[in-house]
């Protein structure tokens, strides 16, 4: 309450401000009136005072405890700790990865799945913090309203996902089609039920802090739900859409930290004083490097290209299809200094190489800013990683914190420059419509093909 330590009031016992005079009213004027107002801004002053906090009165969180394997802690005992960590993150990044292979192996639904857990947990790691910081206030219901808001807005998004790929299944099942057609209204009202459950959980000496509490909350499911809604998205467009991104991030965090790691000398910014700019450097040449070999790579297989679809006569999901000319090699021409290198007039590439050229670039220019915008939040609350889930790693969000910035940016790319209409979606689409919607459909059709000169009037279909 800064306004009111600096209007002309004393402070009194405490550090509380006795308001001035009333206009008409002597000094010592009604005692009630006085006295009441004396509570209040003894309230105001107590409770009040984190408008007015500064970085250094933030309460510390305290430090996780280190979840080592013992046998790595023996087997590494003898080396200083740089080489120690260094030789655990390396471990747990390829446990990791062959992890990842084996999850990709195992289909698209098992890679939802995954999703949907690294969502959950990063969810929880944010939402941890915001109660360790401010856990000694009390906030009545903060936990149980956050996840309660997850849920809710979980169900939207997935429902949206089951109402657009999944409209057959939907077709067959009538409780479905009811949660389908009025899921929006659903999903509205339960929403609307976890905001009156806060607002009546409102305590007056808490006014300020619940609500920095509310928007941490719906701040965490903006960085966490919805983008990981979008990696969904691109991985119903294929495969690859969620593998090259995904991996170039990956490689870009690997390559920067082994480049700094033996080469940095420079530091880039001060948020995260162990970046370097050689490592900067070295993780975009490495990472553009890898997504266009990774690109040439996976572009071969039908696996990898066509686009994931739920097919109800098999009841799972299936990656078949002609591949679109995206996926075909082409002949492009080379420049003149180019040519006269490689000795070769053409080359063949595949025309999602060169698409690979933009994901990478920014997998290694822009999505760093991911991780320093991460730096920054913990550097605010004086942490050093999210969590101690992944020994040498931090948390989920630790290691994740570049991808949803690069989920966002791939699903704007598609929409942008790559994605047409579907046929099959639109099929779907149309199996849900009742047969008088569908009849008007096709007469609207056949209208404007005959107007168009491309079915003869007397032709029947």
């Amino acid at each position: 309450m800064l306004e009111l330590r600096h209007r002309g009031g004393c402070p009194g016992p405490g550090g509380a401000v006795a308001p001035p005079p009333r206009e008409g009213e002597a000094a010592g004027g009604d005692h009630e009136t006085e006295s009441t107002s004396d509570k209040e801004t003894d309230i105001d002053d107590r409770y009040g005072d984190l408008d007015s906090r500064t970085d250094s009165d933030i309460p510390e969180i305290p430090l996780s405890s280190d979840r080592t394997p013992e046998i790595l802690k023996k087997a590494l005992s003898g080396l200083s700790s740089r080489w120690k960590n260094w030789w655990i993150r390396g471990i747990l990044t390829l446990t990791m990865i062959s992890l990842f292979f084996l999850i990709i192996y195992m289909g698209s639904f098992m890679l939802m799945l995954l999703v949907l857990g690294i969502q959950v947990k990063c969810f929880h790691e944010i939402i941890t913090i915001g109660y360790r910081v401010y856990r000694s206030y009390d906030l009545p219901w903060f936990r149980t309203l956050s996840w309660y808001f997850l849920l809710c807005v979980n169900y939207f998004f997935y429902g949206e996902t089951v109402a657009d790929y999944f409209a057959t299944f939907v077709q067959r099942e009538e409780q479905l089609q009811f949660l389908i057609r009025y899921h929006r209204f659903i999903s509205f009202a339960l929403y609307l039920a976890g905001f009156c459950m806060f607002v009546l959980s409102l305590v007056k000496k808490h006014y300020r802090l619940q609500f920095y509490m509310f928007a941490w909350t719906h701040v965490t499911l903006l960085i966490t739900v919805t983008q990981s809604h979008l990696v969904i998205q691109n991985l119903f467009e294929g495969m690859i859409w969620f593998l090259v991104p995904i991996s170039s991030v990956i490689c870009n965090d690997i390559t920067a930290y082994l480049f700094g790691f033996f080469f940095g000398r420079t530091p880039l910014i001060k948020l995260s004083p162990k970046k370097t700019w050689e490592g900067f450097i070295g993780g975009f040449f490495s990472t553009v490097v890898f997504g266009f070999i990774a690109a040439y790579m996976l572009s071969k297989y039908q696996y990898f290209v066509c686009p994931v679809e739920y097919r109800s006569d098999v009841n799972s999901f299936v990656t078949e299809c002609e591949p679109s000319e995206l996926f075909q090699l082409q002949s492009y021409s080379l420049p003149p200094f180019l040519k006269a290198v490689l000795r070769r007039e053409t080359v063949s590439l595949y025309p999602f190489q060169i698409h690979s050229i933009a994901l990478s670039t920014f997998a290694s220019l822009i999505g760093p800013f991911g991780g320093f915008f991460a730096s920054g939040f913990k550097r605010a609350f004086k942490i050093k990683d999210f969590a101690n889930t992944i020994p040498g790693h931090g948390g989920i969000m630790d290691r994740f914190d570049c991808q949803y910035l690069m989920a966002t940016f791939v699903h704007v790319y598609i929409t942008s420059f790559i994605r047409g209409p579907n046929p099959s979606k639109v099929l779907q689409q149309l199996l849900v419509l009742q047969p008088e919607q569908q009849l008007n459909i096709y007469k609207t059709l056949k209208t404007h093909l005959i107007e168009k000169g491309i079915l003869q009037p007397t032709l029947k279909v």
